[in-house]
């Protein structure tokens, strides 16, 4: 008994080892793409681009996961996370280690999409694997540390690559973002492992149909807390989408607030996300509205801020700055308990798929929506109609989502020595 003790002690402390290469991993793949929005002016400058043309750098890395999200959750139901995320790591370093020798604006276009079929696995494949080492209780605080890799990455990103592209040029940024995603991939091959739980026992019935499978798969789009999922992640994803790339720019433009320290109050607002992300999931674990309270919480909390900016207190640099930081708590942290509450929603056997599902819906969003705010800017030659748009949208999805019945409880685990101390 004293070695089965033992062992499950082992156990539950290789869950921290999990959850941190999970992290590291996260950070690292996103490392490059989510540093894009903080070097827009070298590249504006270099490239001569327009907002529009910025925006879609950031699009075509995440077009190929509008289907490479669902192939990933596929596989991720069928092989072991430790491949399927470290060769998309790998994936991403391979790319843009050769994009580091693009030409020029369409070369590079085509480098990111290489780079975006490599993430696709990265998210839903990490979030699944740390979904299986921590039980309810904790998943939550789990999630959100995890997920709090991907705004990490991006501050440190934000901080490395506009000092990178001005002494080396903007090619350099790449050769930077291969390697750190390569060592992101070395690391989760190296050390993930799955839990040491036994496979629930088979029935002896037929494996059901290809068809009978896909049906399964599309009845999940019907259910109220799947649509609830998909309607609260497409808005709030907008406005990490809005926020991530426009920072820069609004407060240099509107603001008048000088380009490094613009690029500067980006790695705070990416900071603010990390910490965003860890404290609305470990209060969803408590919270007795559950994951659902902290995302509604999270959407009233950007409506508040979009107001400020749309007024001319939104021209104050210290009222902006605030603005933005405040922005990153919430319209970066919704994402820990927003993922916790999709693999809590889907059956066990789906976990994967479900997380596929959800994330390529966000996709739609992450592709469409930074082109179309950098068009809407280059038009009106304005911010306020650009965050007018963000705030409603989330303003439907708070108004329609809050009719349907809240958010999940946890699911109690049941697994002794895995998802707790025994």
């Amino acid at each position: 008994m004293t070695a089965l003790t033992e062992v499950a002690h082992s156990t539950w402390r290789y869950r921290w080892v999990v959850l941190g290469i999970a992290t590291f991993t996260q950070a690292a793949a996103g490392f490059f793409v989510q540093g894009i929005g903080a070097m827009g002016i070298h590249l504006q400058r270099e490239l001569h681009l327009s907002t529009v043309q910025l925006g879609l750098l950031v699009s075509a890395a995440q077009l190929v996961p509008l289907v490479g999200l669902l192939v990933a959750g596929e596989l991720l139901d069928r092989c072991d996370e430790r491949w399927v995320v470290g060769a998309g790591a790998g994936l991403v370093a391979v790319g843009l280690l050769v994009g580091s020798a693009a030409p020029g604006y369409v070369s590079l276009l085509l480098v990111l999409l290489l780079v975006g079929a490599g993430y696709s696995t990265v998210q839903p494949g990490g979030s699944k694997s740390v979904a299986s080492w921590f039980g309810a209780s904790q998943r939550g605080l789990a999630m959100g540390i995890r997920q709090a890799g991907l705004p990490l990455g991006a501050a440190l990103a934000s901080a490395a690559l506009p000092f990178i592209a001005d002494a080396f040029g903007w090619r350099a940024t790449l050769v930077t973002g291969g390697f750190v995603a390569l060592l992101g991939s070395c690391v989760f091959m190296g050390f993930y492992r799955r839990p040491p739980v036994p496979a629930a026992p088979r029935g002896g019935g037929e494996r059901p149909s290809v068809r009978s499978q896909l049906g399964a798969r599309l009845h999940m789009l019907r259910e109220p807390s799947m649509v609830r999922i998909m309607l609260t992640g497409s808005s709030l994803i907008s406005v990490q989408c809005g926020v991530g790339i426009l920072t820069v720019l609004y407060l240099h433009e509107t603001a008048s607030v000088g380009a490094g320290t613009a690029a500067l109050v980006l790695v705070a607002v990416q900071g603010a996300g990390v910490v965003g992300r860890i404290v609305l999931a470990a209060w969803s674990d408590r919270a007795r509205s559950g994951r659902y309270g902290s995302l509604v919480l999270s959407m009233a909390a950007v409506l508040a801020a979009m107001t400020v900016l749309m007024t001319p207190l939104g021209r104050s640099p210290a009222v902006a700055c605030c603005t933005l930081v405040w922005l990153g708590f919430f319209g970066f942290g919704w994402y820990g308990p927003w993922v916790a509450y999709v693999t809590e929603s889907a059956p066990p056997d789906r976990t994967g798929f479900a997380l596929g599902l959800a994330m390529s819906v966000n996709q739609i969003a992450i592709v469409v929506m930074p082109p179309v705010l950098g068009l809407l800017k280059d038009l009106t030659d304005s911010f306020a109609p650009v965050w007018g748009l963000l705030s409603a949208m989330t303003s439907v999805a708070l108004t329609v989502s809050a009719r349907t019945r809240p958010g999940n409880r946890p699911r109690s685990c049941g697994r002794p020595g895995v998802c707790g101390p025994p």
